[in-house]
């Protein structure tokens, strides 16, 4: 039996030693979230109005990533990646003695990472859009719990940029690379 010039290409790029974990709209959401809060962080006070239109497209986002948490691929899905604090915790006491158990999505502290991500993105969201309405405009306590939210995630930012690089080093696999193709190496 010979295969056809579709299935020699499909079958060369997908090696049997990788399989697919990130779906498209998953690398999509990831890297578009990643340019609109770089932008929306680097025009806040200099460009208003741009700042503004990355922000509801931010919002667009992250009603598109909680109804794919829900309904989307396997490893897309909350209750794929929602481990107890207990397992959570022992994840990364294990990891920090380089002896952390690999998952095939996101492991506990990554799952961890998620949900702290699009909880304080969607109150820096919520914030920013409250300061639009006229009932919160100018309002002090508004603005400050926005700048403290993008400061609480800037440091999630990082924390997460670490732990996927210290992730990426303890199971020799690099997993920036994977959220771009989408694959990561079969267990």
């Amino acid at each position: 039996m010979t295969m056809d010039r579709t299935e020699r290409k499909t079958a060369s790029m997908a090696s049997p030693s990788q399989i697919k974990v990130w779906d498209h709209l998953i690398r999509v959401f990831h890297w578009s979230l990643v340019a609109l809060f770089a932008f929306s962080y680097l025009t806040g006070d200099e460009w208003k109005q741009a700042h503004l239109l990355s922000g509801y497209a931010i919002i667009g986002l992250l009603i598109v990533r909680i109804i794919w948490g829900v309904i989307g691929s396997h490893h897309a899905r909350f209750s794929s990646f929602i481990y107890s604090p207990a397992t959570t915790l022992g994840f990364i006491r294990d990891s920090i003695r380089m002896r952390a158990k690999r998952y095939i999505g996101h492991n506990p502290a990554g799952g961890a990472m998620v949900i702290a991500m699009l909880a304080a993105i969607s109150g820096i969201a919520a914030t920013g859009y409250m300061m639009t309405t006229n009932t919160y405009w100018g309002v002090g306590w508004v603005e400050e719990v926005h700048e403290v939210l993008v400061n609480i995630t800037l440091a999630l930012v990082a924390l997460h940029i670490a732990g996927v690089l210290f992730a990426s080093v303890e199971h020799k696999e690099n997993l920036v690379l994977a959220m771009i193709t989408g694959r990561k190496r079969a267990d």
